[in-house]
């Protein structure tokens, strides 16, 4: 059971969440590095974490932090926890697997809480990613993300492309309104 506090992403309120990890427990992840980066609730890690994986979670909101120190250790599920602008904080290393369900939209975070949904004026966030990942990734890292109809998946793979990367489509998922994406970045 997670404790999350209204100023965390909550991913009982939104489908991508479950998406993205519909998809990863296809994976094989037992005792492989996976990195969350920008984790919120820590779902994702903490379901990772129970299959066996060896997490790192990270975020820039501190109340997330906060919160995902304290799920940790009520659910007893050992992850490292970090609070990172994504990469200025994490220590450089490789990992297996990178799991992202970034800030879909364009504007400016006003709060921590909107780092959750807001990615810059004209998306710094995609373009800090992709130029920060190159340092966490091996030859047989596997990047996972989740969009949505509602980003500009344009822009994005666009960005990507940009900095050496191309996107693969793998899941296509509708509920109600809106319609999630799983790519694999490679």
């Amino acid at each position: 059971m997670l404790a999350i506090p209204p100023q965390v992403f909550h991913p009982g309120f939104f489908f991508s969440t479950q998406v993205l990890w519909q998809y990863l427990q296809s994976m094989d992840l037992k005792n492989k590095k996976v990195l969350e980066l920008g984790a919120g609730s820590g779902y994702i890690s903490f379901c990772a974490a129970k299959a066996g994986a060896i997490v790192t979670a990270t975020d820039i909101n501190t109340i997330a932090v906060d919160h995902l120190a304290k799920n940790s250790r009520s659910n007893k599920l050992p992850i490292t926890i970090l609070q990172s602008d994504l990469f200025n904080n994490i220590p450089v290393q490789l990992f297996d697997i990178v799991a992202i369900n970034p800030p879909y939209y364009k504007g400016s975070p006003t709060t921590e809480a909107s780092y959750a949904w807001y990615c810059g004026e004209q998306g710094e966030y995609f373009i800090r990613l992709f130029e920060g990942i190159k340092n966490y990734i091996g030859k047989n890292t596997v990047i996972v993300m989740v969009l949505n109809d509602e980003c500009d998946i344009n822009f994005i793979t666009q960005t990507a492309m940009k900095a050496g990367f191309s996107f693969n489509k793998v899941l296509e998922k509708r509920r109600l309104w809106e319609m999630e994406y799983i790519y694999l970045v490679t």
